[in-house]
């Protein structure tokens, strides 16, 4: 009988390489790693380990591997959170006219479709005694996010980061990603229920810890990082932050990244110092932590909860079909109103669309949380999936090769400019 820490350790090599060995097969078919991580996690769950090997699944699943597995995961999601809140940067949302348009466009039409498929199929998907507004709300603001990290990835893959419609996914993707958690926070306040808070307590509480993170957090993180100057000091001192960030936003009935995101946001970024710790503690994140947090998601989603049942799979249909579809939709729409050509707008819509950890992210807090069942959890991962997959082969489809090799679309070639005019509306750099 093998002993809880040899098994979970055992455990955790397997998910490592099973996870890298999918992501570097990913890299070669044209697709970000990430995704091959993601499909990784679902390997080693119910939906292909289960099939094919049930006693290996009962004994990767044991209480005391899930145990340890998921405390390791949600510290990978600390430390995720808290490295997107800090790539969460104003200073490089530009033009605003235009990112207010396509976030709009690009999470109001989602909105409220998912809203809608949510209360249509509110029988299939919610947990029985879960309030109708905020499970809707939540399905809802599932279907309208997009996976920052993921789509920095695929815009490098292809060339596009430094060119105008990248800047412009960039910019937009980041404003919706503070929308999307903001929304969460309030949904989650005010479904938060325990024998110490009330859901009007708890949100009280989020607006508080907000205002002391910008008036007090924020100018002591930037006195800190000016007076810190050993690396190791300054790592420990904003993990220490987020940790506890994490751990308050708990103890209010949020959360944890809710509290690691909004830490992530109040550090200055504007310092080498910083950029320098958080690419240390963004390779350990990737490549140890996050695996281990999408073998948890895996565990988590089952196709067997699809089975033969017809509903279930036009459930799914639906879902995916109008993720993809209001997501375009409403990017492209609301681009070409702002005044951007209709080949700069498609391309905007598609690569918006990539939701990925983002999604794979909410849906986990949301299962979590009691907001949905485990059919609605398991729909919202292929969802992420399949709407990740696509990105990279319809952007390469828009993309037609120029003759220098780049696309058509190099650092100068194609600036975001206003329809019918000169003037550029968006910084290639």
């Amino acid at each position: 009988m093998t002993d809880p820490i040899t098994r979970f350790l055992l455990v955790t090599a397997a998910i490592l390489l099973v996870s890298h060995l999918l992501g570097g097969m990913m890299r070669r078919l044209g697709q970000p790693a990430v995704l091959g991580e993601i499909l990784g996690g679902v390997a080693l769950g119910p939906s292909a380990l289960g099939l094919v090997w049930p006693g290996a699944l009962d004994w990767v699943s044991a209480p005391a591997v899930l145990d340890g597995l998921d405390k390791v995961g949600q510290l990978g999601l600390v430390v995720f959170m808290f490295l997107l809140g800090c790539e969460l940067r104003t200073d490089r949302i530009r033009p605003p006219r235009v990112v207010a348009a396509v976030v709009l466009g690009g999470m109001g039409l989602p909105l409220v479709a998912g809203i809608g498929i949510a209360t249509a199929l509110a029988p299939l998907l919610a947990v029985d005694g879960t309030g109708t507004t905020p499970y809707a709300l939540f399905f809802g603001l599932a279907l309208s996010v997009t996976a920052l990290p993921v789509l920095a990835r695929i815009l490098v893959d292809l060339g596009l980061d430094r060119t105008g419609v990248g800047t412009l996914a960039m910019s937009s993707a980041a404003v919706g990603d503070g929308v999307a958690w903001l929304g969460l926070t309030f949904i989650l306040a005010g479904t938060a229920e325990s024998p110490t808070t009330t859901p009007m307590e708890t949100a009280c509480l989020a607006v508080a810890l907000v205002a002391v993170t910008a008036l007090c957090v924020r100018p002591a993180l930037r006195v800190l990082v000016r007076r810190v100057d050993s690396e190791r000091g300054l790592t420990v001192s904003l993990l220490c932050g987020a940790i506890i960030f994490s751990g308050l936003t708990q103890a209010i009935n949020l959360h944890p990244v809710m509290g690691a995101f909004l830490f992530g946001v109040a550090v200055p970024w504007d310092s080498e110092t910083v950029r320098r710790v958080g690419h240390q503690l963004q390779d350990f994140t990737l490549i140890v932590l996050l695996p281990v947090f999408f073998a948890g998601v895996g565990l988590s989603t089952s196709i067997g909860l699809l089975g033969t049942d017809p509903l279930h799979w036009l459930a799914l249909a639906a879902v995916l079909a109008a993720a993809v579809l209001t997501k375009w939709a409403g990017v492209s729409g609301a681009a070409r109103l702002a005044g951007l050509t209709w080949r700069q707008s498609v391309r905007l819509g598609t690569l918006l669309n990539c939701r990925g950890i983002t999604e794979l992210v909410i849906a986990t807090v949301g299962l979590e949380a009691g907001l949905i069942n485990e059919l609605a959890f398991t729909i919202l991962v292929f969802v992420a999936v399949i709407t990740t997959a696509l990105t990279g082969p319809l952007m390469r489809k828009l993309t037609p090769r120029g003759p220098d090799g780049d696309g058509g679309d190099g650092p100068a070639a194609e600036p975001v400019r206003a329809a019918g005019s000169g003037r550029t509306t968006a910084s290639t750099t």
